[in-house]
């Protein structure tokens, strides 16, 4: 059984809920004409790339390829390239920090704390996403309320200092997500048919048990309060009030 079989089940909203994604997009492009997708090249993120398409919206895709990426995950740059016609920029971190680091703490650097966790994450990712968001009105992310608690009360409209994040998936479900992919037809990380739902570098992603939290194979050895790697984390951020908002029922 792979990821498609066992995860399509769409929400009985389901179609109004592409249309809210796709109507976002538009907003959003065209209040903030420099606009890009971060991908993690995970499900969500596939997704939200070919919601992109579908919005004829014109937004750039980058990739943070942090040197610990799962060769799965690697794959598919070159497949969203031929399919949408693009190219995905790649954004590394810098050698030099890479190899400081590694040198003073060892490649398993990342196990023995927290604090080194997080310093290999500033490295490899925040500085790196630094740089692709430089210039930028917007970004775009695959976040989901459904995710985890830290995300529970994410925003579809973010302003964050500089720029506004945009998040569209934010009421989708797993199941929306992935009869998304089915109904598109869309290429996926071939480890989502190996019960990895949550996609990161390779020592910091395991495969998940049944029952286990949807983020579970991240970070394990942490406290749930601890796993985020800091890209969708901020001191300080506002709503903003969509002109698409819902009115509550």
């Amino acid at each position: 059984m792979n990821a498609l079989s066992l995860y399509d089940k769409p929400s009985s909203d389901f179609a109004a809920k592409v249309s809210r994604a796709i109507a976002l997009l538009r907003e959003a492009a065209a209040s903030h004409p420099k606009m890009t997708q971060a991908s993690s090249l995970g499900a969500e993120d596939m997704v939200i790339t070919h919601l992109l398409h579908l919005a004829d919206v014109s937004a750039s895709v980058f990739v943070l390829e942090t040197g610990k990426l799962h060769p799965e995950t690697l794959a598919l740059i070159p497949r969203i390239e031929r399919r949408y016609g693009m190219s995905v920029q790649v954004f590394r971190p810098r050698q030099e920090s890479v190899i400081s680091f590694v040198r003073k703490n060892g490649e398993e650097a990342m196990y023995q704390s927290i604090d080194l966790r997080k310093a290999c994450c500033d490295i490899r990712k925040m500085e790196p996403l630094a740089r692709a968001l430089a210039g930028q009105d917007a970004w775009i992310t695959g976040l989901r309320r459904e995710q985890s608690n830290a995300r529970a009360e994410v925003g579809e409209l973010i302003q964050e200092p500089g720029r506004v994040k945009v998040s569209p998936l934010v009421e989708w479900t797993w199941g929306d997500v992935w009869h998304f992919i089915g109904l598109h037809a869309l290429d996926y990380n071939a480890l989502h048919d190996q019960f990895f739902p949550s996609i990161g570098c390779a020592p910091c992603t395991r495969a998940i048990s049944v029952g286990e939290d949807f983020r579970a194979g991240r970070w394990w050895w942490e406290q749930e309060g601890a796993k985020e790697c800091g890209l969708h984390v901020q001191p300080v951020a506002s709503p903003l009030v969509s002109s698409l908002e819902r009115t509550p029922s």
